[in-house]
């Protein structure tokens, strides 16, 4: 016999295996082995969240109360997945071009980036999710107890197992579900873990319906012919329920959060749903292949008045097959689990981007430049929200006494997030839709939702007294909630579903015809329509004198100080402009908004973006007095204010050039100052100090030693500089001819170390290396390599102004590259030199250290040469340079 601690145990063992595989796949992507974690048929079986402990086991009990009609929560999907083939790829690309978050996030970006609708989805989304959660605890609750648990321990488990259950799913969640800011990236140790647990249930139902088939009625045509000779056999279809069941489904496979989670947000690649497309329906297929053999061998083997709902599980163990149903309810287990995570994931995402960043940046004062680190807001409010979306789903199951049927629970979440599909279809293929009609929609909607079914599923007397439900609102009988507008005898759900989506469609559709949409409004609604034409977003900004360095202080406290220096490293590169900030442009404010949605989501990224851009929004308001509606006047448009801001970024460019050039020629001048100086005082020593040991007869030998030291040292001086000019020249001509051969990194540094440090009076510099990371082979001109270390070493021992001068010499090998990174602790090269300091006529400072300023030109020039880069890292606290090498060059460790 299976005890509660057997089951305890299980339950245990079979999230720590989750935790293992959630565990290796995170690891795995990375480590960039993730590419099978990107495949086809992980994605198809992330889909499966939609087979909740619902269709596990409330397809059977649902079987056995109304015979076939289970068959339409699985029709709906289907038929999407089939017929609507092209809607989810448009949504899908909308999802990636625009770093969508949520369907609140779709919902909000697609009117406006209004955070007021993203509200009001996400309230909508939490409520309506609430009573599934519920669904999932119950089915658990209720399969424990099947195990013939004694008396007083059943009390005790149905009080505490929903609450351990709905703690331990919040954990994992909040471990694997946060760990990511970016919300848009894949979840990949959640999404392997459902993968795996759709296995799971799958496995464990086909291994029931084997066992029914097979094992108690002798076979398929036995089990046709005792299906034929039951209640089943007789039944009829009820035309107008299987439509509106079959309707709600296909819905709410769009509108789920959960759905929406893996449907889009996971989503890596928009071909996986060709693939998808046929094995989603393939496998809710077997899902419910053998759901009426079970319904129909339970009703006859189980006693009467046993809940058809647990059939899965009572029925093998009727038989004795106590490891059957320990694996049937390991998939029932696996059904609720996966549900609830996801949904969790997906409606904390929602509320921690739409309801607490916005009042958290509304409070804090002073706006998003100087706020603290929003990192750790976002990752807190995700957490507790997961905690809180949770914790709802149990509050309900404690308050409705989980008594009612799995199925009708389930509807009753279906009719709430059905409310969303009006304003979801209507923005992606109807650019006359405006905010101000979804808002009314949805509220039309989700009120009727909320008083025609959502509370009165609670039960009698449990939030609406008895005498409304029977008399109405206010004692007018055509307010009753199952009779509204005098229509009785209608199903409480259908009833629900034609009024809810009557209104909503109403408010839809005639708020959108008598409002008008903003600038923004019309923008996206052409990007969101013509997304396969324009994948790119909709310009909202107009660039201006913003400094790039507050927009970089913002998105460090988003993304991440690595993140966001990679982020202004790439946009600046794409400008042009490698090593440097990267212009406010419309494109880069763009870029950025669009980065920062996918942590924050659309709405509080734009409101964020705003508070330091100011009111530069791009003004299309004249744009639209005088175009026309048609998609040619506005591209045309388009094209006019992309060809004028064109040319004042030229004109823009054009100054900096006029003002690099005129340094250019001042540089050049105090250059051709320097290098006479440089070579007039060396010949000026050489050619004194000779005629003194030719015409001094009297000298000693210790004066003939000096004074013959003096002209060799010169000398030497002026042949350091004589060859840093002919490699200058060599190297700028093509002359130069690598002598190519193997050798370590850190060897190469220890040369250029010594070397640049040899003249040096004791240790100035101390240079801070990790010789791990450097143990790579290379395979270059070592000697030309090391020149350049041998450069920026002596750089930061002869400039750096610190205290305490100190190099820190960092070694990152990525999968295109090896980087080289020189950071000291100084004050670092001034904003106006940053642009020509690897100019032939420049130097690093104006200070005493001497020099020619030769040194940088030349390392830029064997960096080039060797096939890489060299580069002035910005955002740092001192001097940074960094020195990139191909990676064919770099063999491997050691």
């Amino acid at each position: 016999m299976t005890t509660l601690n057997t089951l305890v145990a299980v339950c245990l063992g079979y999230v720590l295996f989750l935790f293992v595989v959630a565990f290796m796949a995170e690891r795995s992507a990375l480590r960039g082995n993730g590419r099978w974690l990107r495949s086809p048929l992980v994605y198809t079986l992330s889909l499966s969240i939609y087979c909740t402990a619902w269709t596990f086991y409330g397809a059977v009990g649902s079987a056995a109360r109304t015979g076939f009609e289970y068959l339409t929560i699985y029709l709906g999907p289907s038929l999407v997945m089939i017929g609507w083939w092209w809607v989810l790829r448009k949504l899908v690309r909308i999802g990636r071009t625009q770093r969508i978050t949520s369907v609140a996030d779709l919902i909000s970006s697609r009117y406006g980036k209004s955070n007021l609708l993203a509200i009001g989805v996400t309230i909508l989304a939490v409520v309506g999710t609430t009573p599934y959660i519920a669904l999932q605890l119950q089915s658990v609750t209720l399969s424990f107890q099947v195990f013939g648990t004694p008396a007083p321990a059943a009390d005790a488990l149905h009080d505490y197992t929903a609450l351990w259950v709905a703690v331990g799913l919040a954990v994992f969640t909040v471990i694997f579900g946060t760990r990511n800011l970016d919300a848009n990236e894949r979840h990949h140790g959640v999404v392997m873990a459902i993968a795996v647990e759709a296995v799971v249930k799958l496995t464990a139902l086909l291994a029931v319906g084997v066992f029914v088939v097979w094992g108690l009625s002798g076979g398929l045509s036995e089990t046709l012919a005792r299906i034929d000779a039951s209640p089943l056999g007789h039944w009829q279809m009820e035309g107008g329920r299987w439509a509106g069941i079959t309707l709600l489904s296909a819905a709410a496979f769009l509108c789920l959060p959960r759905m929406f989670q893996v449907l889009v947000v996971e989503s890596d690649d928009e071909t996986h749903l060709r693939t998808a497309s046929w094995a989603f329906p393939l496998y809710l297929m077997l899902m419910s292949l053998f759901v009426v053999p079970i319904a129909v061998v339970g009703l006859d083997l189980m006693p009467a008045g046993s809940n058809p709902d647990l059939f899965v599980l009572t029925v093998p163990l009727s038989q004795g097959q106590e490891g059957l149903a320990l694996l049937s309810f390991l998939g029932g287990f696996s059904s609720a689990t996966s549900m609830v995570i996801v949904a969790a994931i997906a409606l904390s995402t929602m509320v921690s981007n739409h309801i607490v960043m916005p009042i958290w940046l509304r409070f804090t004062g002073g706006g998003a430049s100087v706020s603290g680190d929003v990192r750790h807001v976002v990752l807190v409010s995700r957490r507790l929200s997961i905690a809180g979306v949770v914790g709802l789903g149990y509050v309900y199951y404690a308050v409705s006494g989980g008594g009612t049927a799995l199925a009708t629970i389930g509807l009753v979440s279906f009719a709430g997030l059905a409310q969303v599909l009006p304003a979801m279809l209507g923005g992606i293929f109807w650019r006359g839709a405006t905010r101000v009609g979804a808002f009314a929609g949805l509220t039309a909607g989700f009120g009727i939702w909320l008083y025609t079914l959502f509370l009165p599923s609670f039960g009698s007397g449990m939030i609406l007294p008895d005498a409304l439900m029977q008399n109405g609102l206010f004692g007018l009988g055509w307010l009753r909630p199952y009779a509204l507008f005098g229509i009785e005898g209608m199903d409480p759900v259908l009833h629900t579903l034609f009024w809810s989506m009557a209104f909503n469609l109403g408010a839809f559709f005639l708020a959108s015809l008598v409002s008008f949409p903003s600038p923004l409004e019309r923008l996206q609604g052409a990007q969101f329509v013509n997304i396969f034409q324009h994948s790119g977003a909709a310009s909202s900004w107009s660039g201006g004198v913003v400094q790039s360095e507050d927009l970089m202080i913002m998105a460090q406290r988003i993304l991440g100080a690595r993140e966001a220096q990679a982020l202004f490293a790439r946009e600046a590169e794409r400008q042009g402009h490698p090593g440097a900030l990267p212009e406010t442009s419309p494109d880069f404010l763009e870029a950025l908004e669009r980065e920062l949605a996918g942590s924050v989501g659309a709405a509080t990224a734009h409101a964020m973006v705003g508070q330091i851009v100011g009111g530069m929004s791009v003004s299309v308001e004249d744009l639209m007095a005088v175009a026309d509606e048609t998609a040619q006047m506005m591209e045309y448009s388009s094209r006019l204010e992309a060809q004028s801001a064109e040319l004042s970024r030229t004109a823009r460019q054009l100054r900096e050039a006029n003002a690099k050039l005129t340094r250019l020629s001042v540089q050049k001048d105090a250059f051709l100052s320097q290098i006479s100086h440089e070579l007039r005082t060396p010949m000026t020593s050489i050619r004194a100090f000779s005629e003194i040991l030719r015409d001094g007869s009297a000298l000693g030998p210790e004066d003939q030693a000096k004074y013959a030291t003096i002209i060799q040292d010169e000398a030497i001086r002026l042949t350091r500089l004589l060859d840093d000019l002919l490699d200058l020249s060599v190297l700028e001509n093509g002359q130069v001819s690598l002598n190519l051969r193997q050798g370590l990194l850190c060897d190469v540094l220890d040369r250029a170390e010594a070397a640049a440090l040899a003249y040096t009076d004791g240790p100035r510099l101390q240079i801070n290396r990790d010789r791990k990371a450097e143990t790579l082979v290379l395979n270059t001109d070592l000697d030309r390599l090391s020149q350049v270390f041998i450069n920026l070493i002596s750089n930061a021992d002869k400039y750096c102004d610190a205290a305490q001068p100190e190099l820190d010499i960092r070694v990152v090998q990525t999968a295109e590259s090896l980087v080289i990174d020189f950071i000291d602790n100084g004050s670092g090269v001034s904003v106006e030199a940053r642009d020509v300091i690897f100019e032939k006529f420049a130097r690093v400072s104006d200070g005493q250290a001497g020099g020619a300023g030769l040194g940088l030109a030349i390392s830029r020039q064997i960096v080039t040469r060797l096939g890489g880069a060299i580069t002035y890292l910005t955002g740092q606290k001192g001097a940074a340079f960094r020195v990139i090498v191909p990676q064919g060059m770099a063999l491997a460790a050691q």
